[in-house]
């Protein structure tokens, strides 16, 4: 379910909850993380070091979200104002390597002992080669590609949070699936079956 798309009568409800949200009230903020969580967990995905634990970054951008919320001044800029804070939550991480505080002002899931991953989908062994190997991916390719394949979401909603054309991030998502799969191809042992993951196939 892509919670971030609201039209007609309920575009105004939504708009009041941000509203809510940047003037400093609390139910408002659970609503707006819960709202936008999992894509944010992909756009982190896409920007995190592979020592860093995906966990430890939600945290962070919940409390950013708690801190710093009042500081977006339209409803509509807020989508690509939790991008641009998860997208320095995970450059500041992986210049610093701090230790972070263990509990987040807001609800945060991490992956369960099923593998679970931040989209709900179970994350297999194959499905985590894939992810790997996408972290080799140059990052604008890697992005769009993480938030179509992790979170499902469709071309205009990644266009507007990475403030790109739609048919410039249907050609960078075409491009990673290509490189994605040669470096798959390449990465393989000779009798290694490939299984097709939903987004990257």
């Amino acid at each position: 379910m892509e919670f971030f798309v609201t039209t007609g009568s309920e575009q105004p409800a939504w708009d009041a909850v941000v509203v809510d949200a940047i003037n400093g009230s609390r139910p408002a903020m659970d609503a707006l993380w819960q709202e936008h969580r999992r894509w944010v967990a992909a756009v982190l995905l896409a920007h995190k070091s592979p020592e860093d634990q995906l966990e430890d970054l939600l945290q962070d951008v919940a409390m950013t979200i708690v801190g710093k919320i009042n500081t977006v001044r339209e409803t509509h800029h807020v989508r690509a104002w939790l991008r641009t804070v998860a997208v320095n939550v995970a450059r500041a991480s992986a210049r610093t390597k701090r230790a972070r505080p263990r509990l987040a002002p807001l609800a945060v899931e991490p992956p369960g002992p099923d593998h679970t991953g931040p989209a709900g989908v179970v994350v297999d062994d194959e499905a985590r080669r894939l992810m790997d190997l996408a972290g080799r991916l140059p990052v604008a390719y890697r992005e769009p590609l993480m938030l179509r394949a992790i979170y499902g979401m469709r071309g205009r909603h990644i266009a507007e949070i990475l403030d790109l054309s739609e048919a410039t991030v249907e050609t960078r998502i075409s491009r990673a699936r290509r490189m994605l799969r040669d470096l798959a191809r390449d990465d393989e042992p000779d009798d290694y079956a490939p299984v097709a993951i939903a987004g990257l196939e």
